[in-house]
């Protein structure tokens, strides 16, 4: 994204006017250390929990993960 024409289009983004494509959200995301993921959740506590597990090794998921399919 140009710097110049970045601040408009996040405007735009944000109002909901326009969505960005998905290469455009990997970016942001990426800029913003989480995952995509992150702008789709409802629920704050969601979000919250998905940014944690994101910054997990993929180990570390693997585990979570087995632990709350059994729960």
């Amino acid at each position: 994204m140009e710097p110049n024409t970045a601040s408009a289009r996040m405007n735009q983004y944000e109002k909901g006017k326009h969505t960005p494509d998905y290469q455009t959200m990997q970016r942001i995301a990426a800029e913003l250390g989480v995952p995509v993921a992150y702008f789709y959740c409802e629920d704050e506590l969601l979000a919250q929990i998905l940014c944690a597990v994101a910054k997990c090794s993929k180990e570390e998921q693997e585990h979570l993960l087995k632990s709350l399919v059994k729960a």
